[in-house]
């Protein structure tokens, strides 16, 4: 199959399972719940998501376990960008081609909405129709990466750093933290529905670290390249709040080269040992290097 009809039907299976989990672990009775659903229903290109059913796929797993993992995982990550967009943090007003959450509803409903949205993804993992070994798996590698030693951190570490210049190792550790591990994560949680050994987890892992450090590399890239209508947020963000990225360490052709050799690494890390079944997830790698939004 074509890697585009492949990817968009990845995507449509996500979008069917957080749909399905959305009418599950959300109130329809409840503003909070309508502002989650808002924020999550709305679009997105579901990378995450893909990630996980493309991982499962590749090693011979069962999709219907990865949907709910892969709807679970963007749970999360929704849940990030309606807090990362709030004024306390990185106060942005758009978010895929639309008002942020915090604009469309409030401030305290975009925050409970968040929280629902935390919440709701261990409820999707833990209650997946798996064994329940794989799913506390599942939980413990999502709750490893979300929290106070991944993501949170990389957000801790990013506020800290505005209007403070980083040193390139500590760019890289905000990034690995705050976007890379949870990408990492939902290749692992493909790895899991799959069943798969430490030697197939380990080679999983190895294609998601560099692929998390790209996606952010790109995102630093886009955000002084692409327009606001084309990226569907603000742009210019990173430098307004004083930040430091890999363009201003390394220039925007620093920044491209660093990436390249980082696809080639994560390509390489499938290649061997998955061959021509790693074929999508290397086309994946390719294209996230050269996305436009």
């Amino acid at each position: 199959m074509e890697y585009e009809a492949k990817y968009e039907q990845y995507r449509a299976a996500a979008q069917a399972a957080l749909e399905e989990q959305a009418r599950q672990c959300l109130n329809e009775r409840s503003r909070v719940s309508e502002a989650a659903r808002y924020s999550l229903l709305g679009g997105g290109k579901r990378v995450r998501a893909v990630l996980c059913l493309a991982v499962c796929e590749m090693l011979g797993g069962d999709p219907n376990l990865a949907e709910c993992y892969a709807a679970g995982i963007e749970m999360l990550h929704c849940y990030s960008l309606i807090h990362d967009d709030l004024p306390c943090m990185d106060n942005d007003d758009l978010r895929r081609g639309r008002p942020s959450c915090h604009k469309a509803f409030d401030e305290a409903t975009a925050l409970l909405a968040g929280d629902a949205l935390l919440t709701a993804a261990f409820e999707a993992l833990s209650s997946a129709p798996g064994p329940a070994c794989r799913n506390v798996d599942a939980v413990r590698t999502l709750s490893r990466a979300a929290g106070a030693r991944g993501m949170v951190w990389g957000q801790e570490l990013d506020l800290a750093f505005e209007q403070k210049q980083a040193e390139a190792e500590e760019l890289r550790e905000i990034h690995r933290s705050k976007t890379g591990e949870l990408i990492c994560a939902a290749a692992q949680l493909g790895a899991i529905a799959a069943g798969a050994d430490e030697s197939q987890r380990t080679a999983v892992r190895a294609y998601a670290y560099p692929l998390g450090m790209v996606f952010q590399i790109v995102d630093d890239i886009l955000d002084v390249t692409a327009t606001r209508q084309r990226l569907g947020k603000p742009i210019g963000s990173d430098q307004a709040n004083g930040k430091t990225t890999f363009i201003t360490l390394y220039g925007v052709d620093g920044a491209r080269q660093i990436a390249q050799k980082l696809t080639d690494e994560a390509v390489a890390a499938l290649s061997g040992p998955f061959g021509e079944h790693s074929r999508f997830l290397q086309t994946l790698a390719v294209r996230l290097l050269d996305r436009e939004q």
